[in-house]
């Protein structure tokens, strides 16, 4: 599906319309859940670097909103090692257990599957639309990004337009992935898009065309084992990435120019919702649950809109004034031909990548 206005990005997913149940929480509920997570005094998040997504001021301004102490584990692991963080700290009641985390959508309906989650219904659940959330109240989309090339202007002198230009011999050993596509939402978006702009439609073919695509950016040479890290990328060990819009410009302003960092976003790119929820066995569930009201109030929302990225709840905070023209003006540009997949093409495609990854592709598996 491609769509080409921010305001109707969100409303374009709703091909997987399900049944919206009322929201569980009330103001009333909502004080003893304060008081119920200042009992507990602490609150423990998994992949939250500061830079991502506005996630510094984020962390502070809920602990000031509330008291709490907000332990920080592992800032830049993928989806698929939040998960494997809540499989080895079952029955852990420290602080080394996840309360709540920070996903690829795809991952929520896996973290279901194996019965790690547990539902919760915030206060403005029925702004958050449909197609990016779970019924039940398991999971549920929090913000998006858009799928861009971030380029060292150092290294790379001409910038690629689309994902065909990443074949150029002028590129070799220039381009990676963001991170492990057998556990990254960026990666396996990465791929898929690659995919997609071959010409592929259906998500099993794009997968494919994708994994085929980058198979032979590694046999001519252009492609690097090494991936694409903030680190690594200022360093010129990556010099051309596929991360997040939002991700381009805070790096360039964390680098201060050196080395400056272009934002391109490609001819064909896609949207990567990314989904909130709380562990089925998290330590302190009235802190996890009030972390949630707190990302998905007004305040939380436009806190992710400052950190670049746009708030689920965008549309409906739009009619009401709460989002301004100001505000949508400091978003990257997404382009105009962004694509949002479905669930369940997205569950299929992190399926193909994950089987077929490692033996398509001779790069290092190296850990982001």
């Amino acid at each position: 599906m491609r769509v080409n206005t921010t305001a109707g990005l969100l409303a374009s997913v709703a091909t997987m319309a399900l049944a919206v149940l009322p929201a569980a929480v009330s103001a009333q509920d909502l004080n003893a859940l304060v008081a119920g997570a200042k009992a507990e005094g602490q609150l423990t998040v998994i992949a939250v670097s500061h830079d991502w997504c506005g996630y510094r001021a984020l962390i502070q301004g809920f602990k000031d909103k509330y008291g709490l102490v907000v332990n920080e584990l592992n800032p830049n692991a993928g989806s698929g090692e939040e998960l494997a963080t809540i499989k080895a700290n079952i029955g852990n009641t420290g602080p080394q257990a996840p309360d709540v985390i920070d996903v690829g959508m795809v991952f929520g309906p896996t973290a279901m599957q194996d019965e790690l989650l547990q539902p919760y219904k915030v206060k403005n659940w029925d702004s958050i639309p449909d197609a990016v959330k779970d019924p039940e109240g398991h999971w549920y989309g929090d913000y998006y990004g858009v799928l861009a090339f971030l380029v060292n202007k150092d290294v790379a002198k001409k910038s690629p337009t689309d994902w065909s230009d990443l074949r150029d011999p002028m590129y070799k050993k220039s381009i990676s992935l963001p991170a492990d596509p057998r556990t990254a939402n960026n990666a396996i978006l990465s791929i898929y898009a690659a995919g997609l702009a071959t010409g592929a439609k259906s998500g099993a073919d794009a997968a494919r065309a994708g994994i085929a695509f980058y198979r032979q950016l590694n046999e001519i040479g252009n492609l690097v084992p090494t991936f694409g890290t903030a680190a690594a990328i200022a360093k010129g060990e990556t010099p051309i990435t596929s991360r997040w819009d939002f991700n381009g410009v805070i790096y360039n302003e964390n680098f201060h120019g050196n080395p400056l960092i272009e934002t391109i976003v490609p001819k064909v790119t896609v949207a990567g919702v990314y989904a909130q929820a709380i562990s089925k066995y998290a330590p302190h569930p009235n802190a996890a649950k009030l972390w949630m009201e707190y990302l998905y109030s007004d305040e939380g929302q436009i806190g992710f809109l400052h950190g670049l990225c746009h708030p689920i709840r965008f549309d409906q905070m739009r009619k009401a004034g709460s989002i301004t023209d100001e505000m949508v003006a400091k978003l990257p540009p997404s382009g105009d031909n962004v694509v949002f997949p479905a669930l369940q093409e997205l569950i299929e495609v992190g399926k193909i990548v994950a089987e077929n990854w490692t033996t398509s592709i001779n790069a290092n598996a190296k850990k982001n």
